[in-house]
């Protein structure tokens, strides 16, 4: 019987989430966000015995990306995600590793996601939502048989993204929670890129920003 099983890897100096997901049964699964720290998540995959069959980008940053394509290149393995609009982000890891510390290279994703979209992993399927406001192309992947979500740096424990950036939106990320990600449920778990996991329900109960 298949059983979802998620591993988080703190990665870059900006402690980065990055989650392997994957079948406790098949061993086959994902890496999430690979913003950096490679031998870090290598030698995870290897304990766990963890076949990642993919990589899936939740969003452009610097932190959650920068190390996707050296990732994709070692594993042999297809890039998914996020939607179209952060290409301008993927396209400039580069410039924004400089400015970071993190280096990192561009990355061209083997498929962009939408809204709606499903992405497979290790035979569970994620549901695609877009959320932007911390950036234009955020997604968001919510499992719903198992009551779980990776929710990137869309909405975290009593906090939410930043939306500081030139193409941040604080309106539009809050819009986005509010329609897409609360309705999901009281007991569904959230998996944030930064900080501690929660539950939707505890954070309509406590998180100032969506009270």
């Amino acid at each position: 019987m298949s059983e979802l099983k998620i591993a988080v890897v703190p990665v870059t100096p900006f402690q980065q989430n990055c989650s392997i997901i994957w079948d406790e049964t098949t061993k086959k699964g994902a890496v999430i966000d690979p913003g950096g720290d490679l031998p870090r998540i290598l030698a995870a995959l290897e304990e766990l015995e963890v076949n990642a069959e993919k990589i899936v980008l939740t969003h452009g940053h610097i932190d959650h990306a920068a190390g996707a394509a050296e990732l994709a290149e070692t594993l042999k393995v297809p890039v998914e995600g996020p939607h179209e609009a952060d290409k301008f982000l993927l396209d400039n890891l580069v410039a924004d590793g400089e400015r970071t510390g993190i280096p990192g290279r561009p990355v061209t994703p083997n498929r962009w996601l939408n809204e709606g979209d499903t992405v497979d992993i290790g035979g569970f399927p994620f549901e695609v939502l877009h959320v932007p406001g911390h950036t234009p192309g955020h997604i968001v992947l919510v499992y719903k048989p198992g009551s779980f979500a990776v929710v990137g740096d869309t909405l975290f424990q009593r906090s939410v993204g930043r939306t500081d950036f030139p193409y941040g939106d604080h309106d539009t990320l809050i819009a986005g929670i509010k329609s897409k990600l609360l309705p999901l449920g009281d007991n569904v778990t959230i998996l944030p890129g930064h900080g501690s996991a929660s539950t939707i329900g505890t954070e309509k109960r406590t998180n100032p920003y969506i009270r």
